[in-house]
This record gives C-alpha cells, sequence and structure tokens, in this order.
C-alpha cells in the first residue's frame, strides 16, 4: 500500500473517533489490563494524563507519517527510551491488539478493512523501528541513577537543579530524557538537559510547575539534594550541524530556554564565526528567570546577541513587547541561517508558520516535535 494512500486511510479513519477521544483511551487500557494484566505494572498508578499522552502519541503519529526521516530517527529513540519500562517484543503484539479492538469498536460500522489494514501496517512499522531501535542500544543501561547535587528555585513555579549521573550518561547538546523521581513513582516526564556534556558529568535541568502536574510540581517544590532520579535514554535531534558554518538563530519560550542554554554552551568551547541571536519569549518580567546569566554570556561571547520578548509586560524597559514569532520575523528576514526553536507546543508552531512566511527552508529549522517537554 503506498505511503500517500495509508497516510490518507489513517487521518480518514481517525476522524472516526476523534471526537471520542477520552472513552476510546478508556477503553483501550481497560481492554490491555484485562487481557494482559501483567502490562498494568508498566503504568502509572493514576492513568488519567496517560491516557491523554496516548492519544497525543497517535495524532502526532498520524500527521507525521509523510516525514519519514523524522519519523525514523524518533520511533528508533522512542524504542531506546521505552527500554526503561523492559519493553520485549511480544508486548507490542499486545498493545497492537488493544489499539486495533478499541478503533474498530469505537469507529462502529464505519470501521472498514482498509482502515484496519492501514493501522496494522503502519503499527508493525513503529514496532519494528522501535524495537530496532532498543536492540541498537543494548551495551547501555534501561535508565541511569543520577543524584541530585543542586536545587534552587528561580520564582515561584520555576527551579533549576544539577544532578549526577551515577555511571557515565551520553548525551548531545539540545537533546532531552524522560525524568522519573521518588515522589512520582512511574510517571516519566521529558526535560531537556541545560548544558553540553561537562568532564565532571553534571546535569542541569530547568522545570516549571505546570497546573497540576504531578511531577513538575515534585520536581518544583520537593525535590532535594540527596535524592536520585532515574534518566532514561537521550532523545531528540534539536542538535548542532557540525558541517554547517551558518548563522544561528534560537529562539525559546518559557523554560525552553534549557536546550538553547546546552547549544550556547556548547558553542562557547569552540565558536569564533558564527554569529547567534537569541529571541526569549515570555510573558512577564518575571518569568526571566536566569536573565543576569544570559547578560553575562553576552558580555562574554562577542558572538551572542539575546533579544527579549514579553508578551504581557508593555512597561518593562529592557525588552520588545509582543509574540516571540513576531518580532524575530520583524528582525528578518533571515536568508541564511541556521533556526533552533524550543517552547511551548503553540509558541513552537507559532514559530514556524512566522519562518513559513519568510520563506526559511525547513531543513535549516531544527525542534522536537515529539517533545512531551
Amino acid at each position: 500500500m503506498a505511503s500517500g494512500n495509508i497516510s490518507h486511510l489513517l487521518k480518514e479513519s481517525w476522524s472516526l473517533v476523534e471526537d471520542r477521544q477520552d472513552r476510546l483511551g478508556a477503553y483501550f487500557y481497560a481492554l490491555m489490563f484485562l487481557k494482559y494484566p501483567e502490562l498494568r505494572e508498566m503504568f502509572p498508578v493514576q492513568m488519567d494524563l496517560q491516557r491523554a499522552r496516548l492519544l497525543g502519541a497517535i495524532v502526532t503519529a498520524i500527521q507525521n507519517f509523510d516525514d519519514p526521516e523524522r519519523v525514523d530517527e524518533y520511533l528508533r529513540q522512542l524504542g531506546r527510551d521505552h527500554r526503561k519500562f523492559y519493553v520485549e517484543p511480544a508486548h507490542f503484539d499486545q498493545v497492537k491488539f488493544a489499539l486495533l479492538e478499541s478503533l474498530r469498536v469505537h469507529a462502529g460500522d464505519d470501521w472498514n478493512l482498509q482502515f484496519e489494514q492501514a493501522w496494522s501496517d503502519v503499527y508493525d512499522m513503529i514496532a519494528a523501528k522501535m524495537i530496532a531501535g532498543a536492540r541498537d542500544d543494548d551495551d547501555t543501561p534501561p535508565y541511569w541513577h543520577a543524584e541530585v547535587l543542586r536545587h534552587e528555585r528561580r520564582g515561584t513555579d520555576i527551579a533549576v537543579f544539577t544532578c549526577r549521573p551515577l555511571s557515565p550518561m551520553p548525551f548531545r547538546a539540545g537533546q532531552y530524557v524522560s525524568v522519573e523521581c521518588r515522589y512520582q513513582p512511574r510517571l516519566w516526564r521529558t526535560y531537556s538537559m541545560a548544558n553540553a556534556p561537562r568532564d565532571d558529568g553534571t546535569i542541569e535541568f530547568h522545570v516549571r510547575a505546570v497546573g497540576a502536574g504531578w511531577v513538575s510540581s515534585a520536581l518544583v517544590r520537593r525535590l532535594q539534594p540527596g535524592d536520585l532520579l532515574k534518566l532514561a535514554a537521550p532523545m531528540g535531534s534539536m542538535t548542532l550541524d557540525p558541517d554547517s558554518r551558518r548563522d544561528i538563530v534560537c529562539v525559546a519560550g518559557g523554560t525552553g530556554l534549557a536546550p538553547v542554554k546546552a547549544i550556547l554552551d556548547e558553542l562557547s568551547r569552540y565558536n569564533r564565526t558564527r554569529f547567534v541571536h537569541l529571541f526569549r519569549g515570555v510573558r512577564t518580567r518575571d518569568d526571566l528567570y536566569d536573565r543576569d546569566h544570559l547578560d553575562s554570556l553576552t558580555k562574554k561571547l562577542p558572538w551572542l546577541n539575546v533579544v527579549r520578548a514579553l508578551s504581557e509586560d508593555d512597561e518593562f524597559p529592557d525588552a520588545e513587547h509582543g509574540n516571540v514569532a513576531d518580532i524575530v520575523a520583524k528582525h528578518g528576514p533571515w536568508p541564511n541561517h541556521d533556526f533552533y526553536v524550543s517552547g511551548s507546543p503553540a509558541m513552537v508552531a507559532s514559530t514556524l508558520r512566522a519562518l513559513q512566511k519568510l520563506q526559511v527552508p525547513s531543513t535549516r529549522i531544527k525542534f522536537d516535535t515529539f517533545s512531551y517537554a
């Protein structure tokens, strides 16, 4: 079956169940745990957020099926990441059964054999790439234990903490990992490393407590030095292109500053020729954590320029005012630059639209579509 036809069938069939996502997710998990009760211990006690994450992953896979290169690398990384759950190849067949049955039941009489075959083929492709990715990573642990060394509050809802894995964990500047803490066992959330690899092995993370987020709230308000974290396999493709000599534009929203700081950290070790424009988008001046550190970097690194964009604080003098994507466009047109974009899904989407209008080639834009960070 041609990939274009499969993509059409996936989107058409998803439209049959899109308005009943909550029921679909609940049915899927209930069926899977009823038929395969041994799988239950892989999942958190509270399943509400997990259902939303599953459906978000399904929609993302559908929307990005037409981008095979990006999907391929992501699925291989996801397979390595899922080693933290001790996933075996047989588990993929069990999940496939529950997923197809759930889609079949909730689509009703409109479901057909073509839809069934499309979902089956794509799921098998996904499973094969994830299994291959996990197999390629057999020589590393399924996750690393890391001791928290420092924990600092940088505002009412933001914390910056430093930890050190008990054994070396290789990663690249700009990547992210899944994190689990003892305060919310079996709940993993993704966060970007805020530094390039260091000789002492330490890693810095920036976390904002989001609403009632169980993991983010625990990492901001309860985590303390001496605690042990679990860090899964590094993921993400928002890394520097070693062959590029183009100048760089970084667009960071909120704690999306973390991977950008990691990229700056790497560049600070060797860059002499590439100019870097950092556009930092936040709502108010209170969200400008690490402002002093960025100011010190601009004095230390002659190739770095920082522009702050405040969307809801018109009276702050040391910033431009408005949506960060609009401000990036205003400073354009950026005919020959590499872009790195990190932040909330809405902020990333608006920036990508602005860059598309500026006709920036997609090959020069790096962002992590699949990150839950």
